[in-house]
């Protein structure tokens, strides 16, 4: 039984990959999203609001920011990679209920990249859009400031999966997961806060976890 169980504990982070490759790869096809109703070892579900969603690599991904800034930039993954990171540790909170604790993130700040655009006066918001041609969501400019707030390449101590929306995805922290835009391949500074996805379908703007959305849940962050 020692045996058994010492084998498990050495064979139990492979098994885990496996099973959540597998399932994203079902879950990339699926466009009735039944499949996001099975979790995964780690604990996520995959939901894609796309029918399919195209994948990037080192080689092809590009994140673009405009909008109301003095200096619009083009970022490759490598480029990202040479920023200062941030590693953060937290729980992700679905607003569907399911939790998933002590998660790390590991990116650059959305500050930073802000910083570096030079943010011009007027501007209030940032909308981010992504390369699955569907899925959008939008922060205050205060909000985006936040330390908390990252342009994530990492997720689990590992690159982002593309199944978990890479090989870049935006992480709000201390809001539900649905404002943490997956596959994100565009940084827009806007004048004014413009509805996401869910959002447009009923969702609160604001979803700081615990105080929207009509829950409760112990903060994240």
């Amino acid at each position: 039984m020692l045996g058994l169980g010492a084998a498990g504990v050495v064979a139990g982070p492979a098994l885990q990959r496996v099973l959540e490759s597998g399932l994203g790869a079902v879950a990339d096809k699926d466009p009735t999203g039944l499949s996001g109703l099975l979790p995964n070892g780690g604990g996520f579900r995959y939901y894609s609001v796309a029918s399919s969603v195209p994948r990037k690599s080192a080689t092809d991904y590009r994140l673009t920011i405009d909008g109301l800034i003095d200096r619009p930039a083009t970022y490759t993954l490598d480029r990202l990679r040479a920023l200062p990171q941030t590693r953060l540790v937290r729980d992700v909170q679905c607003v569907t209920g399911w939790r998933v604790p002590e998660t790390p993130f590991e990116g650059v700040r959305l500050s930073t990249l802000l910083d570096a655009a030079g943010v011009r006066p007027g501007a209030k918001a940032v909308r981010f859009t992504c390369f699955d041609g569907t899925y959008s969501e939008s922060l205050t400019l205060d909000q985006a400031r936040r330390p908390d707030v990252l342009v994530a390449l990492r997720m689990q101590d590992r690159p982002v999966a593309h199944s978990h929306g890479g090989p870049v995805r935006l992480y709000v922290a201390p809001m539900y997961f649905y404002k943490s835009a997956k596959w994100l391949s565009g940084i827009t500074v806007t004048d004014s806060v413009k509805p996401g996805y869910w959002e447009e379908l009923g969702y609160d703007v604001d979803a700081w976890v615990g105080r929207s959305n009509g829950r409760d849940d112990a903060p994240t962050g």
